[in-house]
């Protein structure tokens, strides 16, 4: 299942933000990846933040924030179409909760890890792409 973690240097991020991106974010993969839209799916899709100490993010050029986000994913589980909406959407998601216009969405940068497979295991099994898709499957023919 997908994992998004969002690095950031602390005080980056509005207080509104802080409290709603780590959800958000979470919520533009799922979608992006075409999960069903149940409480199943939503608790499998982890977003983490880690907040860098003052000084610890720089670039050669100033101090300005910037900030690094890491998708894995299944591979086979995003096409390129995918892809850049995701790439997109997150990067909205990160700017608004920043609290900055889209002029600097060169300060986000996405990394999209495709986990190769037979290398994702949970709960003591491998998982398997074409289980997940099954799964998401038959849960969107229950409802």
């Amino acid at each position: 299942m997908p994992m998004i973690r969002l690095t950031v240097p602390t005080g980056s991020l509005t207080e509104q933000g802080r409290t709603t991106v780590q959800r958000d974010l979470a919520a533009v993969l799922l979608r992006w990846e075409g999960a069903p839209d149940k409480a199943f799916f939503r608790a499998q899709a982890w977003s983490y933040l880690i907040e860098l100490p003052e000084g610890a993010q720089t670039t050669a050029e100033d101090d300005a924030p910037r900030f690094l986000v890491d998708v894995t994913v299944p591979h086979g589980a995003l096409s390129e179409r995918r892809k850049a909406g995701l790439v997109r959407d997150v990067t909205t998601t990160v700017l608004e909760a920043a609290g900055l216009s889209h002029d600097h969405a060169l300060t986000v940068w996405v990394l999209v890890h495709e986990q190769p497979e037979g290398t994702w295991g949970a709960g003591g099994s491998v998982i398997r792409y074409a289980d997940l898709v099954t799964l998401a499957q038959k849960d969107t023919s229950d409802a």
